[in-house]
């Protein structure tokens, strides 16, 4: 959510924001709005101090024994008007929220312009993709060959973009789950969290999700959304609390299944477990004071990247264009790991500062260490990483000429020492 304040203070920075984000102008109608919003206000405020003086005046007539019929009737007629003052000044409240609810977080100063991911730009490479002597084959493929990802039988229970793992490849799912909560909470300092995975409309409001995006979730007959992510129910542990500085920066993660519609996303990847209805994700979310965020979001992103080291994957960073951008962040990083099978790059993590936009939404504010009055906090999240297309990367670049897959060494002492997967034995 956007302050009405810098909208009111700065409109040519408000609508510079918005065309970096490929949007028109919007402050004007914005303004018109909050200008009848802030008379009706003072029109209602006047009445009241009216109805106040009047009130004053009644008790002292009536002490003296004075007739007030004319002054209680002047009351009256102001309660007619201060209602529909009062009403007049909640519509208008209501009608500048819609306005400002639909529009996206202001980009920071530093993110590149463009329309579309080709606009992002590399920050950073780390590793070397893998020289194979052979073909190497896709996580289907692989997969399908182990025996231990069958896609045609989720399809007759649920339709496409599921999967059934088995055996090996559901245990080496779980492994690197574990690998991402371990180095999580034990070297990057992060407190994980078992949270709910339905969620009220209040919580994925608060992080961006509503109104603008409820056909890309999945909601149940009475009420509840299906988390597309940890980061609703994680950031929403703050929703309209105040809490301390010295108690900053908090910092979250959780594994939990995610579950997303793709609505915007017919035809895309429909092959294999790249794009799924339901996928497993490690995520992360810090809550800093504003000072702390930018500083955050790089530490955060370092977190991401260095699962990806650990596990010996070759990736890049990039930082994500205005036109690449989600809706609540104001700069965001994307890891892209490589894949052999797709002879690509594919975004596994998107680490993202979001500011003050999802704490105005939520409420969600601090006292600082010093000076009177609380102070909104600033948010941030991020994949750490998206388990499932983790589960990809690993066997994509660990696969032997004959259909085998390696464990990397940090997995192993969470696959019972096992070395090699191969069709129908696992080898120590």
């Amino acid at each position: 959510m956007h302050d009405i304040r810098f909208v009111r203070d700065t409109p040519e920075a408000f609508d510079k924001g918005l065309q970096r984000r490929g949007l028109v102008p919007a402050s004007a109608g914005i303004l018109e709005i909050d200008k009848r919003r802030r008379a009706a206000i003072s029109e209602s405020e006047t009445i009241q101090a009216r109805r106040k003086t009047l009130s004053q005046q009644i008790g002292i007539a009536k002490r003296k024994g004075e007739p007030a019929d004319a002054l209680m009737a002047e009351v009256a007629g102001l309660e007619e008007g201060l209602k529909k003052g009062e009403a007049e000044a909640q519509r208008l409240d209501e009608e500048l929220r819609r306005h400002l609810e639909i529009l996206p977080n202001i980009p920071a100063d530093d993110v590149p312009v463009g329309s579309d991911e080709h606009a992002n730009v590399e920050v950073r490479r780390f590793g070397s993709q893998r020289n194979f002597s052979f073909q190497p084959k896709d996580h289907v493929a692989l997969g399908e060959g182990l025996g231990e990802m069958d896609f045609a039988q989720a399809a007759k229970i649920s339709g496409s973009r599921f999967v059934f793992l088995k055996n090996r490849l559901a245990r080496l799912e779980r492994a690197i789950a574990q690998f991402m909560l371990d180095l999580h909470t034990e070297v990057n300092g992060y407190t994980e969290i078992d949270p709910p995975m339905l969620v009220k409309d209040a919580a994925v409001y608060g992080v961006g999700q509503l109104p603008k995006f409820a056909e890309d979730m999945f909601r149940t007959d009475n009420g509840f959304w299906l988390i597309p992510t940890a980061e609703v129910s994680l950031t929403n542990l703050v929703n309209d609390m105040v809490l301390d500085e010295k108690d900053l920066p908090l910092r979250f993660t959780a594994f939990t299944p995610c579950f997303r519609s793709e609505a915007g996303a017919a035809g895309k990847d429909t092959r294999g477990m790249i794009r799924q209805h339901q996928f497993p994700k490690v995520e992360l979310v810090s809550i800093t004071a504003p000072e702390q965020s930018e500083a955050e979001h790089e530490r955060m992103t370092a977190s991401a990247e260095e699962v990806l080291k650990r596990l010996g994957l070759a990736y890049r960073t990039l930082t994500l264009c205005t036109g690449d951008m989600g809706f609540s962040a104001r700069k965001t990083y994307d890891l892209e790991v490589w894949l052999p099978g797709q002879n690509a790059y594919r975004e596994i993590s998107s680490c993202s500062n979001c500011g003050d936009f999802q704490a105005r939404r939520m409420n969600a504010r601090y006292r600082p260490r010093e000076g009177k009055g609380t102070r909104f906090v600033h948010t941030l999240n991020g994949s750490g990483l998206a388990v499932g297309r983790t589960l990809v990367a690993v066997l994509e670049n660990y696969q032997n000429e004959d259909g085998s897959v390696t464990i990397p060494d940090a997995l192993r002492p969470y696959m019972r020492g096992v070395e090699t997967i191969a069709a129908g034995v696992a080898k120590k």
